[in-house]
Protein backbone atom coordinates (compact mmCIF):
# COMPACT_ATOMS: atom_id res chain seq x y z
CA UNK A 1 0.00 0.00 0.00
CA UNK A 2 1.35 3.47 -0.84
CA UNK A 3 1.08 6.50 1.41
CA UNK A 4 -1.54 8.85 0.13
CA UNK A 5 -3.90 11.59 1.18
CA UNK A 6 -6.82 10.59 3.37
CA UNK A 7 -8.77 13.85 3.40
CA UNK A 8 -11.96 12.29 4.74
CA UNK A 9 -12.85 10.23 7.77
CA UNK A 10 -11.75 10.91 11.34
CA UNK A 11 -8.92 9.14 13.10
CA UNK A 12 -9.93 6.57 15.70
CA UNK A 13 -7.72 8.38 18.22
CA UNK A 14 -5.65 11.56 18.04
CA UNK A 15 -2.38 12.48 19.76
CA UNK A 16 0.18 15.26 19.62
CA UNK A 17 2.99 12.86 18.67
CA UNK A 18 3.03 9.24 17.47
CA UNK A 19 6.31 7.38 18.06
CA UNK A 20 6.72 4.22 15.97
CA UNK A 21 9.11 1.87 17.77
CA UNK A 22 9.34 1.20 21.52
CA UNK A 23 13.01 0.28 21.74
CA UNK A 24 15.67 2.51 23.28
CA UNK A 25 15.42 5.52 20.94
CA UNK A 26 11.63 5.47 20.67
CA UNK A 27 10.81 4.81 24.32
CA UNK A 28 13.29 7.44 25.51
CA UNK A 29 11.97 10.05 23.07
CA UNK A 30 8.38 9.29 24.10
CA UNK A 31 9.27 9.52 27.78
CA UNK A 32 10.76 13.00 27.35
CA UNK A 33 7.84 14.22 25.22
CA UNK A 34 5.31 12.90 27.74
CA UNK A 35 7.22 14.48 30.62
CA UNK A 36 6.86 17.79 28.78
CA UNK A 37 3.07 17.31 28.65
CA UNK A 38 2.62 16.27 25.01
CA UNK A 39 -0.01 13.59 24.36
CA UNK A 40 2.23 10.81 23.11
CA UNK A 41 1.39 7.42 21.60
CA UNK A 42 4.08 4.73 21.21
CA UNK A 43 3.42 1.69 19.02
CA UNK A 44 5.68 -1.29 18.37
CA UNK A 45 5.08 -4.41 16.32
CA UNK A 46 7.01 -6.70 18.70
CA UNK A 47 5.83 -8.12 22.00
CA UNK A 48 6.67 -6.23 25.18
CA UNK A 49 10.08 -7.10 26.61
CA UNK A 50 11.29 -9.09 23.58
CA UNK A 51 15.07 -9.32 23.16
CA UNK A 52 16.83 -7.87 20.13
CA UNK A 53 20.23 -8.06 18.42
CA UNK A 54 22.59 -5.91 20.51
CA UNK A 55 25.92 -5.88 22.29
CA UNK A 56 24.61 -3.60 25.07
CA UNK A 57 27.61 -1.41 25.81
CA UNK A 58 26.84 2.13 26.92
CA UNK A 59 29.53 4.76 26.56
CA UNK A 60 29.79 7.73 28.90
CA UNK A 61 27.26 9.83 26.97
CA UNK A 62 24.61 7.12 27.31
CA UNK A 63 25.19 6.65 31.04
CA UNK A 64 25.01 10.45 31.45
CA UNK A 65 21.57 10.43 29.81
CA UNK A 66 20.17 7.66 32.02
CA UNK A 67 21.55 9.42 35.08
CA UNK A 68 20.03 12.76 34.07
CA UNK A 69 16.64 11.14 33.49
CA UNK A 70 16.64 9.44 36.91
CA UNK A 71 16.84 5.90 35.50
CA UNK A 72 20.42 4.83 36.22
CA UNK A 73 19.71 3.62 39.75
CA UNK A 74 17.17 1.13 38.43
CA UNK A 75 19.66 -0.15 35.82
CA UNK A 76 22.10 -0.76 38.68
CA UNK A 77 19.41 -2.30 40.89
CA UNK A 78 18.69 -4.86 38.16
CA UNK A 79 22.18 -6.29 38.66
CA UNK A 80 23.96 -4.51 35.80
CA UNK A 81 27.66 -4.53 36.74
CA UNK A 82 29.56 -1.25 36.99
CA UNK A 83 32.42 -1.08 34.48
CA UNK A 84 35.32 0.98 35.83
CA UNK A 85 38.05 -0.06 33.41
CA UNK A 86 38.41 -0.31 29.65
CA UNK A 87 41.25 -2.33 28.09
CA UNK A 88 42.44 -1.86 24.52
CA UNK A 89 44.65 -4.47 22.84
CA UNK A 90 46.15 -3.49 19.48
CA UNK A 91 49.45 -3.83 17.63
CA UNK A 92 51.89 -4.87 20.39
CA UNK A 93 50.19 -2.84 23.08
CA UNK A 94 47.75 -3.37 25.91
CA UNK A 95 46.34 -0.13 27.31
CA UNK A 96 44.25 -0.06 30.51
CA UNK A 97 42.14 3.04 31.08
CA UNK A 98 40.31 3.70 34.34
CA UNK A 99 36.90 5.38 34.08
CA UNK A 100 37.45 8.81 35.62
CA UNK A 101 34.41 10.35 37.33
CA UNK A 102 33.14 13.30 35.25
CA UNK A 103 29.72 14.91 34.85
CA UNK A 104 28.38 12.68 37.64
CA UNK A 105 29.32 9.47 35.80
CA UNK A 106 31.81 7.23 37.63
CA UNK A 107 31.23 3.94 35.77
CA UNK A 108 29.93 2.55 32.49
CA UNK A 109 27.17 -0.07 32.16
CA UNK A 110 26.01 -2.59 29.55
CA UNK A 111 22.44 -3.66 30.43
CA UNK A 112 20.79 -6.50 28.55
CA UNK A 113 18.12 -5.26 26.18
CA UNK A 114 15.58 -7.26 28.20
CA UNK A 115 16.46 -4.86 31.05
CA UNK A 116 16.86 -1.42 29.46
CA UNK A 117 14.09 -1.61 26.84
CA UNK A 118 11.24 -2.45 29.28
CA UNK A 119 12.65 0.04 31.80
CA UNK A 120 12.42 2.88 29.26
CA UNK A 121 8.95 1.77 28.17
CA UNK A 122 7.80 1.80 31.81
CA UNK A 123 9.33 5.26 32.29
CA UNK A 124 7.46 6.50 29.21
CA UNK A 125 4.20 5.11 30.60
CA UNK A 126 4.84 6.62 34.01
CA UNK A 127 5.34 9.99 32.29
CA UNK A 128 1.91 9.61 30.65
CA UNK A 129 2.69 8.09 27.24
CA UNK A 130 0.26 5.52 25.84
CA UNK A 131 2.31 2.44 24.80
CA UNK A 132 0.85 -0.31 22.62
CA UNK A 133 2.78 -3.38 21.50
CA UNK A 134 1.92 -5.80 18.70
CA UNK A 135 0.76 -2.84 16.65
CA UNK A 136 2.29 -2.50 13.17
CA UNK A 137 2.17 0.55 10.88
CA UNK A 138 0.86 -0.30 7.42
CA UNK A 139 0.53 3.17 5.90
CA UNK A 140 0.83 6.88 6.61
CA UNK A 141 -2.10 9.28 6.61
CA UNK A 142 -1.36 12.52 4.75
CA UNK A 143 -3.21 15.77 4.26
CA UNK A 144 -1.99 18.47 1.86
CA UNK A 145 1.31 16.62 1.55
CA UNK A 146 1.92 16.52 5.29
CA UNK A 147 1.95 13.37 7.44
CA UNK A 148 -0.96 13.61 9.89
CA UNK A 149 -1.18 10.06 11.23
CA UNK A 150 -0.74 6.34 10.65
CA UNK A 151 -2.86 3.37 9.66
CA UNK A 152 -1.93 0.37 11.80
CA UNK A 153 -2.85 -3.24 12.39
CA UNK A 154 -3.47 -4.45 15.96
CA UNK A 155 -4.44 -7.89 17.32
CA UNK A 156 -8.02 -6.54 17.25
CA UNK A 157 -8.01 -5.23 13.68
CA UNK A 158 -7.12 -2.07 11.77
CA UNK A 159 -7.01 1.34 13.36
CA UNK A 160 -6.09 4.90 12.37
CA UNK A 161 -4.21 7.23 14.71
CA UNK A 162 -3.93 10.96 14.09
CA UNK A 163 -0.91 12.98 15.18
CA UNK A 164 0.72 16.32 14.48
CA UNK A 165 4.09 14.58 14.24
CA UNK A 166 5.00 10.95 13.46
CA UNK A 167 8.44 9.86 14.69
CA UNK A 168 10.03 6.76 13.17
CA UNK A 169 12.14 4.99 15.77
CA UNK A 170 11.72 1.64 14.05
CA UNK A 171 15.28 0.66 13.24
CA UNK A 172 17.42 -0.03 10.19
CA UNK A 173 14.53 -1.32 8.08
CA UNK A 174 12.33 1.58 9.19
CA UNK A 175 8.81 1.49 7.80
CA UNK A 176 8.48 5.22 8.43
CA UNK A 177 11.68 5.98 6.51
CA UNK A 178 10.43 3.87 3.60
CA UNK A 179 6.93 5.35 3.52
CA UNK A 180 8.17 8.94 3.77
CA UNK A 181 10.87 8.36 1.16
CA UNK A 182 13.54 9.69 3.54
CA UNK A 183 16.66 10.26 1.45
CA UNK A 184 20.06 8.82 2.22
CA UNK A 185 22.34 11.76 3.04
CA UNK A 186 25.57 9.81 3.44
CA UNK A 187 26.56 6.13 3.30
CA UNK A 188 29.53 4.19 4.60
CA UNK A 189 31.88 2.26 2.35
CA UNK A 190 32.37 -0.74 4.62
CA UNK A 191 30.50 -3.33 6.66
CA UNK A 192 31.93 -5.81 9.14
CA UNK A 193 30.02 -8.89 10.25
CA UNK A 194 29.85 -9.87 13.91
CA UNK A 195 28.92 -12.89 15.99
CA UNK A 196 28.43 -12.94 19.76
CA UNK A 197 27.30 -15.01 22.71
CA UNK A 198 27.11 -14.91 26.51
CA UNK A 199 29.85 -16.63 28.51
CA UNK A 200 29.47 -17.33 32.22
CA UNK A 201 32.27 -17.38 34.82
CA UNK A 202 34.59 -15.36 32.57
CA UNK A 203 37.44 -13.67 34.44
CA UNK A 204 37.04 -10.02 33.39
CA UNK A 205 36.87 -6.68 35.16
CA UNK A 206 35.62 -4.31 32.47
CA UNK A 207 35.17 -3.63 28.79
CA UNK A 208 37.84 -5.29 26.64
CA UNK A 209 38.40 -4.31 23.01
CA UNK A 210 40.82 -6.19 20.77
CA UNK A 211 41.72 -4.61 17.42
CA UNK A 212 43.60 -6.80 14.93
CA UNK A 213 43.22 -6.59 11.15
CA UNK A 214 40.23 -8.77 10.26
CA UNK A 215 40.15 -10.19 13.80
CA UNK A 216 38.49 -7.75 16.20
CA UNK A 217 36.82 -8.98 19.36
CA UNK A 218 35.67 -7.82 22.76
CA UNK A 219 34.18 -8.56 26.15
CA UNK A 220 31.22 -6.64 27.58
CA UNK A 221 30.15 -7.58 31.15
CA UNK A 222 26.37 -7.58 31.44
CA UNK A 223 23.55 -8.83 33.70
CA UNK A 224 23.33 -12.16 35.55
CA UNK A 225 27.09 -12.60 35.85
CA UNK A 226 27.44 -13.05 32.11
CA UNK A 227 29.76 -11.40 29.60
CA UNK A 228 28.88 -10.73 25.98
CA UNK A 229 31.87 -11.89 23.93
CA UNK A 230 31.89 -10.81 20.30
CA UNK A 231 34.02 -11.27 17.22
CA UNK A 232 34.00 -8.84 14.29
CA UNK A 233 35.65 -9.30 10.91
CA UNK A 234 34.91 -9.22 7.20
CA UNK A 235 31.68 -11.15 6.43
CA UNK A 236 33.56 -13.99 4.71
CA UNK A 237 35.53 -14.71 7.88
CA UNK A 238 32.51 -14.57 10.22
CA UNK A 239 30.37 -16.72 7.94
CA UNK A 240 27.44 -18.09 9.93
CA UNK A 241 29.19 -17.30 13.21
CA UNK A 242 29.15 -19.50 16.29
CA UNK A 243 31.27 -20.31 19.33
CA UNK A 244 34.16 -21.80 17.32
CA UNK A 245 34.39 -18.69 15.12
CA UNK A 246 34.44 -16.46 18.20
CA UNK A 247 37.18 -18.58 19.81
CA UNK A 248 39.30 -18.55 16.65
CA UNK A 249 39.09 -14.79 16.17
CA UNK A 250 39.73 -14.09 19.86
CA UNK A 251 42.79 -16.36 19.71
CA UNK A 252 44.09 -14.52 16.62
CA UNK A 253 43.78 -11.16 18.37
CA UNK A 254 44.54 -11.95 22.01
CA UNK A 255 45.88 -15.36 23.09
CA UNK A 256 45.63 -14.16 26.70
CA UNK A 257 41.87 -13.51 26.38
CA UNK A 258 41.51 -16.84 24.53
CA UNK A 259 42.93 -18.71 27.52
CA UNK A 260 40.46 -17.01 29.88
CA UNK A 261 37.64 -17.81 27.47
CA UNK A 262 38.68 -21.49 27.45
CA UNK A 263 38.29 -21.58 31.24
CA UNK A 264 34.79 -20.07 31.17
CA UNK A 265 31.38 -21.60 30.40
CA UNK A 266 30.45 -21.07 26.73
CA UNK A 267 26.96 -20.19 25.53
CA UNK A 268 24.49 -22.73 24.20
CA UNK A 269 23.89 -20.49 21.18
CA UNK A 270 25.13 -17.34 19.49
CA UNK A 271 23.69 -14.50 17.41
CA UNK A 272 25.24 -13.32 14.15
CA UNK A 273 25.05 -9.94 12.41
CA UNK A 274 25.78 -10.23 8.66
CA UNK A 275 26.93 -6.63 8.27
CA UNK A 276 25.35 -3.45 6.94
CA UNK A 277 27.09 -0.30 5.69
CA UNK A 278 26.39 2.73 7.84
CA UNK A 279 24.21 5.63 6.69
CA UNK A 280 22.62 8.95 7.55
CA UNK A 281 19.05 9.41 6.43
CA UNK A 282 17.23 12.71 6.09
CA UNK A 283 16.03 13.27 9.66
CA UNK A 284 12.70 15.01 9.08
CA UNK A 285 10.07 16.19 6.63
CA UNK A 286 6.51 17.59 6.74
CA UNK A 287 4.92 15.99 9.79
CA UNK A 288 7.59 13.35 10.40
CA UNK A 289 11.03 12.76 11.93
CA UNK A 290 13.44 9.84 12.39
CA UNK A 291 15.48 8.90 15.47
CA UNK A 292 17.82 6.05 16.42
CA UNK A 293 18.87 3.54 13.74
CA UNK A 294 15.94 4.68 11.59
CA UNK A 295 17.81 7.94 10.99
CA UNK A 296 21.47 7.13 11.51
CA UNK A 297 23.40 3.87 11.78
CA UNK A 298 27.05 2.94 11.97
CA UNK A 299 28.89 -0.35 12.30
CA UNK A 300 28.55 -2.02 15.73
CA UNK A 301 32.36 -2.24 16.08
CA UNK A 302 32.12 1.29 17.51
CA UNK A 303 29.87 0.00 20.35
CA UNK A 304 28.07 3.32 20.21
CA UNK A 305 24.57 2.51 18.95
CA UNK A 306 22.78 2.64 22.31
CA UNK A 307 24.58 5.82 23.29
CA UNK A 308 23.60 7.41 19.97
CA UNK A 309 19.98 6.36 20.53
CA UNK A 310 19.82 7.97 23.97
CA UNK A 311 21.64 11.09 22.79
CA UNK A 312 19.37 11.61 19.77
CA UNK A 313 16.24 10.92 21.82
CA UNK A 314 17.21 13.89 23.97
CA UNK A 315 18.13 16.11 21.02
CA UNK A 316 14.94 15.27 19.11
CA UNK A 317 12.65 15.61 22.13
CA UNK A 318 14.09 19.06 22.87
CA UNK A 319 13.56 20.09 19.25
CA UNK A 320 9.94 18.90 19.24
CA UNK A 321 9.19 20.58 22.57
CA UNK A 322 10.80 23.82 21.41
CA UNK A 323 8.99 23.81 18.06
CA UNK A 324 5.59 22.49 19.11
CA UNK A 325 3.58 25.68 18.82
CA UNK A 326 -0.02 24.84 17.98
CA UNK A 327 -0.71 28.37 16.82
CA UNK A 328 1.71 28.43 13.89
CA UNK A 329 1.80 26.73 10.49
CA UNK A 330 4.46 24.21 11.44
CA UNK A 331 7.41 26.47 10.58
CA UNK A 332 8.62 26.58 14.21
CA UNK A 333 8.70 22.79 14.33
CA UNK A 334 10.44 22.57 10.95
CA UNK A 335 13.11 25.01 12.11
CA UNK A 336 13.63 23.08 15.36
CA UNK A 337 13.90 19.77 13.48
CA UNK A 338 16.45 21.28 11.09
CA UNK A 339 18.52 22.22 14.14
CA UNK A 340 18.19 18.65 15.46
CA UNK A 341 19.43 17.18 12.19
CA UNK A 342 22.38 19.60 12.05
CA UNK A 343 23.38 18.79 15.64
CA UNK A 344 23.01 15.04 15.09
CA UNK A 345 25.27 15.19 12.05
CA UNK A 346 27.83 17.52 13.65
CA UNK A 347 28.26 15.10 16.57
CA UNK A 348 28.08 11.94 14.46
CA UNK A 349 30.08 12.45 11.27
CA UNK A 350 33.60 12.28 12.80
CA UNK A 351 32.69 9.11 14.72
CA UNK A 352 30.94 7.66 11.67
CA UNK A 353 33.94 8.12 9.39
CA UNK A 354 36.37 6.58 11.88
CA UNK A 355 34.12 3.58 12.60
CA UNK A 356 33.57 3.05 8.87
CA UNK A 357 37.34 2.86 8.36
CA UNK A 358 37.72 0.36 11.22
CA UNK A 359 34.80 -1.73 9.90
CA UNK A 360 36.57 -2.16 6.56
CA UNK A 361 39.35 -4.17 8.24
CA UNK A 362 41.80 -2.73 5.71
CA UNK A 363 43.98 -0.94 8.27
CA UNK A 364 47.14 -2.33 9.82
CA UNK A 365 48.78 -2.27 13.24
CA UNK A 366 50.46 1.05 12.43
CA UNK A 367 47.17 2.83 11.62
CA UNK A 368 44.86 1.55 14.36
CA UNK A 369 46.26 3.59 17.30
CA UNK A 370 45.46 6.83 15.45
CA UNK A 371 41.95 5.61 14.59
CA UNK A 372 41.28 4.77 18.23
CA UNK A 373 42.52 8.20 19.34
CA UNK A 374 40.09 9.79 16.88
CA UNK A 375 37.25 7.67 18.27
CA UNK A 376 38.08 8.77 21.80
CA UNK A 377 38.24 12.43 20.81
CA UNK A 378 34.84 12.29 19.05
CA UNK A 379 33.23 10.66 22.09
CA UNK A 380 34.68 13.32 24.40
CA UNK A 381 33.18 16.09 22.22
CA UNK A 382 29.80 14.37 22.38
CA UNK A 383 29.86 14.12 26.19
CA UNK A 384 30.72 17.81 26.51
CA UNK A 385 27.75 18.71 24.28
CA UNK A 386 25.37 16.52 26.28
CA UNK A 387 26.66 17.77 29.63
CA UNK A 388 26.07 21.38 28.52
CA UNK A 389 22.37 20.56 28.03
CA UNK A 390 21.91 20.38 31.80
CA UNK A 391 21.38 24.11 31.86
CA UNK A 392 18.26 23.72 29.69
CA UNK A 393 16.52 20.87 31.48
CA UNK A 394 13.75 19.05 29.65
CA UNK A 395 10.59 19.61 31.76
Amino acid sequence: MHSHDHPTGPADETFDVIVVGARVAGAATAMLLARAGLRTLVIDQSARGADTLSTHALMRGGVLQLSRWGLLDEIVARGTPAVRRTTFVYADERVDIGIKPTHGVDALYAPRRTVIDPLLVRAAEQAGADVRHQTAVRDLVRHDGRVVGVCATTPHGRVRFGGRLVIGADGIRSTIARLTGARLRRTGAHAAAATYGYWSDLDTDGYEWVFRPNACSGVIPTNDGQACVFASAQPARIGRGGVDVIRAIVAAGSPELASRLAAATPPAGTRTWPGQPGYFRQAHGPGWALVGDAGYFKDPIGAHGLTDALRDAELLARAVIDGFDLSDDGSSLTEALEHFEATRDHLSVPLFETVDRIAGNEWDDAEIPGLLRRLSSSMADEVETLAALDAVRVP
